[in-house]
């Protein structure tokens, strides 16, 4: 298991049930890039990551 993990299963917990666009999502990224500059890359990878989930394979 990963240390992430651990996150990811209280976000499912705490908030499985809502439903947000990916409007909020982007914004609550673009929050916390501000508060944690630091966790600027990884977010950047995650964003980009879901903006492209869709794309064909090349």
């Amino acid at each position: 298991m990963y240390f992430t993990d651990r996150g990811l299963e209280e976000l499912a917990e705490r908030r499985g049930e809502e439903q947000v666009s990916f409007v909020w999502l982007a914004e609550r990224l673009r929050q916390f890039v501000d508060a944690h500059p630091d966790f600027e890359v990884p977010v950047e990878r995650l964003a980009t990551w879901l903006a492209r989930l869709d794309d064909d394979d090349e």
